[in-house]
C-alpha cells in the first residue's frame, strides 16, 4: 500500500497541467524547519543567490536525508565549469522534463534557462527538437528498427 501511495503522489505531482491536483505533502517553511533542513536551505539560497527556497525543496524537507542527497547531487551536476555550459544543462533538463511531463521542472528550468540567455525563439526551436525526438523515438521503437 505504501508503494501505491507514493506512485499516486508522483503521478499527481508530475501529471498533466490541466489535471485536478492534490497536494500530498506539506511544504516545510524555513521558520519551521529543523536545523538540519535549515542548513540545506541556507546552502541553496547562498549557491543560487536567492532569498527564498522554492517549493520543490520545501517538499523534500519532509525527509531531510532525501533533501540533502538531492541538493548535493543537483548542485554537483548543474555546477558551472564542466564540459557542458550551464545553459546547455538547463536545456537538457527542460527536454527531459517535457518528456517526463513534469510541469514543475519544465517551469523551473525554463525560468533558469531564460535567465541564462534562452530566447523565445530558441525555446520554440527546443520544443520542436523535443517533439521530433519523441516522435522518431516512438516510430523507431514501434517499427522495431534494427540498429545499423
Amino acid at each position: 500500500m505504501a508503494i501505491g501511495y507514493w506512485l499516486s503522489a508522483i503521478a499527481i505531482a508530475c501529471g498533466p497541467a490541466n489535471s485536478t491536483r492534490m497536494h500530498p505533502t506539506r511544504l516545510i517553511e524555513y521558520e519551521e524547519a529543523s536545523d538540519e533542513v535549515r542548513k540545506v536551505y541556507d546552502d541553496i539560497m547562498a549557491t543560487r543567490k536567492v532569498d527564498k527556497v522554492n517549493n520543490f525543496w520545501k517538499a523534500l524537507a519532509n525527509h531531510p536525508v532525501t533533501l540533502r542527497r538531492t541538493w548535493d547531487s543537483l548542485k554537483e551536476v548543474m555546477a558551472p565549469g564542466g564540459a557542458l555550459d550551464p545553459l546547455t544543462k538547463e536545456l537538457i533538463y527542460i527536454a527531459v522534463s517535457v518528456t517526463n511531463n513534469c510541469e514543475y521542472c519544465i517551469r523551473s528550468h525554463t525560468k533558469a534557462a531564460a535567465k541564462g540567455g534562452l530566447s523565445p525563439e530558441a525555446f520554440g526551436e527546443l520544443q520542436a527538437v523535443i517533439a521530433m525526438a519523441n516522435e522518431t523515438n516512438r516510430l523507431a521503437n514501434g517499427y522495431q528498427v534494427p540498429v545499423d
